[in-house]
């Protein structure tokens, strides 16, 4: 917790350097030897294989803005301009705008920088000793950032993500390994236990640089109009200011927390089947999630799908009434979307001959490979584009009865891209995604149908949040993998909880399948645990749906799954109360135990970051390694039962014991919903 001691800006100047503070808070300690600014020039190469993209700079020039002159100084805004020669200069004006301090820098010749090829930009701002950092987008590997330096780019993953043997394998075949920061959803929007936050509305390549003691870097490649700071005295204020500025996304329909959504594929007969077997076996179906209801193509990576977005007339030869039917017995139908198109596919025709394909430098579609194949993509910034793919989900998906989708893929954008509107591909990339988003939200809101269809997606950025209803992990392995396994998802979620997402989950059991990797029972039981105590529980059949075990055939995941459901929809009051208390202040369902123990740093350890509080008055700690039965952990200083003994615990680091159907839980000893926690374990 920190002292607010003023809401203004401050201005200490020195003559040869100055101290900028916001709110008594130090941001910029500028002198000539150490400047905060500098700008300089530079030629980046990306080359992109199937959405993952290698990253090169050659700079050309960097200049250190070393000189200052005041321009003008108050509590509400300040003025300051770094010649930069030849009369002409950058100029930086900091300014207190709904109790947040905004910085923006333009030329002082009334052009922007740009115009001068001036393409990189870095801001330096004062570190705290001990603080840690949160947040740019999802991290799916190190949740704390100090000491780091992060690229923020959205794109795939890549398989692998690390020194181990899957990557090496598949870098040597398809170099197509990931990193550790490769990631769909990237934001330039970091929290700082200290008691700030800084966002850039920078959507050009970023890096941002926290390895320095004394201070972090902000590396753009292109000059920000804006970067934002908030300074608040708690850690819950910080989460209110900074999602009311990005925006909260919209709330989950009630339904969703009815049961499951379960993952079935293979037309009518098929998934009707699947369905019958896991609600006969007790377990609770909310949802029906059919990825292939537009029809499947069978590729050497697996069994996918047919980018044209209209029912298929094989597969689901009277999808309307099938929908209605399951509605009636009280599960919703759910389907997907991306925005490619495939080439054999009649809406591709109608875009290509009305030119709503991105283009290439030539003027033609531009066609990327999506594992094994081309597709075009949609061009967002075309205005009847947007109309017409918007017309299609309320045709083609609402009006057969669809209450929610996936709404997949936007990170494929390339570089060199060509857009109706002129945006540069370079500034554009990161946007595209967030467009992506809002298209999806207008046609639910035009449809009528906020309150409840509901769509998510893995792929975000700086204004996904306030357009998208729901967020899932991504593709992560069939594995146990704390590069791209199960574990994963914990600190992905945590992460994304610190930039202002809030229902969040995973495909339960994991996606790719690949090379040696399959699915095991013991991991999908895991998983199964773990997705209980998020805001939607949806499984998943996997690119090879045929490998490994398969949870609708398989006695005991189907006995696991019923329990689990069973806790799932017990907890429908308390998600719904996590769900509205988001929506008044910002704080996620899935967060980090900071957010209410701001002052225990053991917290912070990275041993620590595979477990979370589910809201206020839960922690739960999944077991994410293979063939264990015990798991150590940490519990804030507190008072806390133990969801299954009922063993009270005062907090500190606690060994117990956690045998598959008995995940380390807890829940605070004074929480107002301890009779519904007590229950818990009769399900």
């Amino acid at each position: 917790m920190i002292d607010i001691i003023h809401s203004a800006l401050r201005l200490d100047d020195r003559g040869d350097q100055f101290t900028l503070s916001f709110k008594g808070k130090t941001l910029l300690d500028h002198s000539s030897k150490h400047p905060c600014v500098q700008i300089g020039r530079g030629h980046g190469r990306f080359r992109f294989y199937y959405g993952l993209f290698k990253i090169r700079d050659r700079r050309l020039e960097r200049i250190p803005c070393r000189d200052y002159i005041l321009r003008s100084a108050s509590d509400e805004r300040v003025v300051i301009e770094f010649p930069l020669g030849e009369g002409g200069g950058l100029e930086m004006t900091s300014e207190v705008i709904d109790g947040r301090a905004h910085f923006g820098f333009r030329s002082t010749g009334g052009e922007r920088i740009q115009s001068g090829n001036w393409n990189r930009f870095w801001i330096h701002w004062k570190a705290e000793a001990g603080e840690k950092v949160y947040g740019g987008g999802e991290q799916y590997t190190h949740l704390n950032l100090r000491g780091r330096k992060l690229p923020i780019w959205v794109q795939e993953p890549g398989l692998g993500r690390g020194f181990d043997l899957l990557t090496f394998v598949v870098e040597l075949t398809k170099r197509y390994g990931g990193k550790w920061f490769t990631t769909y959803y990237s934001q330039p929007t970091f929290i700082f236990t200290s008691g700030t936050y800084l966002h850039s509305e920078c959507s050009a390549y970023t890096e941002a640089d926290f390895r320095r003691p004394d201070r972090h870097t902000l590396h753009t490649w292109d000059i920000p109009g804006k970067i934002i700071v908030g300074v608040e005295v708690d850690p819950p204020s910080l989460l209110d200011s900074l999602t009311s500025y990005l925006g909260r996304q919209p709330k989950l329909p009630s339904w969703a927390y009815d049961g499951m959504w379960l993952g079935a594929q293979g037309g009518i007969a098929a998934t009707r089947t699947k369905l019958e077997a896991v609600r006969n076996a007790g377990v609770k179906v909310g949802g029906l999630w059919c990825q292939d209801w537009e029809g499947i193509r069978i590729t050497s990576f697996g069994k996918q799908l047919m980018w044209d977005w209209s029912y298929d007339k094989d597969l689901y030869p009277y999808l309307p009434e099938y929908v209605k039917s399951l509605e009636a017995e009280g599960v919703r139908y759910l389907g997907y979307i991306n925005p490619f198109l495939a080439l054999e596919g009649e809406l591709y025709k109608e875009a290509a001959e009305k030119g709503y394909c991105v283009k290439n430098a030539r003027g033609e579609d531009y066609l990327v490979t999506i594992t094994t194949f081309p597709a075009a993509m949609l061009d967002l910034t075309h205005p009847e584009c947007r109309e017409w793919i918007k017309g299609v989900i309320k045709a083609n998906m609402i009006g057969s009865g669809l209450s929610g989708w996936m709404a997949d893929y936007g990170e494929y954008i390339p570089t060199d891209a060509v857009f109706y509107d002129g945006s540069d591909g370079l500034t554009y990339h990161n946007r595209y995604v967030a467009d992506w988003a809002r298209i999806n939200r207008e046609a639910v809101v035009e449809a009528g149908r906020s309150e409840d269809i509901t769509f998510f997606m893995r792929a975000g950025y700086t204004g996904s949040t306030a357009q998208s209803s729901g967020f899932w992990n991504g593709d992560q392995l069939v594995n146990w993998s704390f590069n791209q396994g199960f574990a994963t998802v914990i600190p992905g979620s945590v992460s994304l909880g610190f930039i202002g997402a809030a229902y969040l989950h995973s495909d339960l059991g994991g996606f790719t399948t690949v090379l040696w990797l399959k699915r095991s029972r013991e991991l999908i039981l895991r998983w199964t645990e773990q997705a209980a105590f998020t805001q939607t529980m949806r499984s998943h059949e996997g690119n090879r749906p045929n490998v490994g075990v398969r949870l609708h055939e398989d006695e005991v995941v189907l006995a696991h799954l019923a329990k689990m459901t069973g806790i799932f929809t017990s907890l429908k009051p308390y998600h719904e109360e996590l769900s509205e208390d988001y929506q008044k202040s910002g704080l996620p369902p899935m967060r980090h135990p900071w957010l209410h123990y701001p002052d225990e740093d053991a917290l912070h350890d990275a041993k620590h970051q595979y477990q979370y509080m589910y809201g206020p008055d839960l922690l739960v700690a999944p077991v994410v390694k293979k063939g264990r039965k015990r798991r150590s952990l940490y519990l804030p200083k507190d008072k806390w039962i133990h969801l299954w003994s009922g063993m009270e615990y005062g907090g500190g680091p606690v060994t117990v014991e956690a045998p598959i159907g008995m995940p380390p839980v807890f829940y605070r000893q004074d929480s107002p919903w301890i009779e519904l926690f007590r229950g818990l374990k009769e399900c």
